[in-house]
């Protein structure tokens, strides 16, 4: 054999033999497991989600996080989060809020940051402005209200607002997106909780605790509470006697529910106070007190467990 075709043999034995090493090497690759992705519960686990798998464990969602059949999407609210509602509700810290609240509170709270598909960032800005929740009240899924303007922010039922502050965080079977705040559902804390929940009735909560109407208003009810918010407390005459500052928070207190459907707009309307508003309708509707400057109803519908709350831009004047 001369030496061209002896080089010719070489080089053709070598191809056939990279070939066939590059064949067998495939085989070998598709026998390595790829890695498993981690569950919502997982992640949420060891992601320093503490007190959100506490409640969902206490609350019995923990296994439809880890379903892996499911596509969720997950808002989760840090441990500072459920720290700020738990002192807001006045309990030393998100531990003891979750050991207090019963598994139902709990579970409706959690479904409340539930959305029943997985839902990217982008996605979330597709769906629209009002989007529905795994928690059902009233026969509907209760909704959260979104705002895509610089970034992503979540408006709950108690009119508080949530940031979302990481997005995507992948799991097998959902996403989960950060935020700031523990979202507050319709329906499941009191009137005095809900108020509790919103910095902007910190001046209301005040006067109601100085006059001893907490434990009334977080009584079985139902009532409707035209709430002032921080800003109408600040403008309202100041030094009012205890018995005086009563008679001025019954009457924004009216017995039953009444939903901003159901308001009978230039009637008289009782108080607990034991003296009428009348509600006139207009955008917005305007309730007249004793005084010449009527409050304006700038939010109305805020469901609590035993009542509803519409919100006033002024305190109530009543007959002192």
């Amino acid at each position: 054999m001369n030496v061209r075709a002896f080089l010719k043999l070489g080089l053709a034995t070598l191809a056939l033999s990279v070939s066939l090493s590059g064949c067998g090497g495939d085989d070998d690759d598709d026998d390595i497991p790829l890695p498993q992705q981690k569950t919502l519960a997982q992640v949420a686990s060891e992601g320093g989600y503490t007190a959100l798998v506490a409640a969902a464990t206490k609350a019995g969602i923990a296994g439809t996080l880890s379903d892996p059949a499911a596509q969720l999407t997950v808002f989760a609210p840090s441990d500072q989060a459920f720290n700020a509602l738990a002192t807001r509700l006045g309990f030393a810290d998100a531990t003891a809020m979750v050991n207090a609240l019963p598994p139902a509170a709990l579970q409706s709270i959690l479904n409340y940051h539930v959305l029943g598909s997985k839902k990217l960032a982008a996605d979330l800005s597709a769906g629209g402005a009002t989007q529905a929740t795994a928690y059902t009240y009233a026969g509907a899924p209760a909704r959260l209200n979104f705002d895509f303007t610089g970034g992503v922010k979540i408006t709950d039922a108690a009119l508080t607002v949530a940031n979302v502050t990481t997005t995507n965080v992948p799991a097998s079977n959902g996403v989960i997106h950060a935020i700031d705040k523990v979202l507050v559902p319709p329906g499941v804390l009191n009137i005095v909780q809900m108020a509790q929940a919103n910095p902007q009735f910190s001046s209301l909560v005040g006067a109601v605790v100085a006059a001893n109407l907490q434990g009334t208003l977080s009584g079985a009810g139902p009532f409707t509470v035209f709430a002032p918010n921080n800003a109408a407390f600040a403008a309202a005459p100041q030094n009012l006697s205890a018995a005086q500052l009563r008679t001025v928070l019954t009457y924004h207190v009216v017995s039953g529910q009444v939903l901003s459907t159901q308001i009978p707009f230039g009637t008289p309307v009782a108080t607990v106070a034991g003296q009428n508003i009348v509600i006139s309708a207009g955008t917005p509707p305007t309730i007249r007190d004793t005084t010449a400057t009527p409050a304006k109803i700038i939010a109305v519908d805020v469901r609590a467990s035993n009542g509803v709350i519409h919100v006033v831009d002024k305190v109530l004047i009543p007959t002192l």
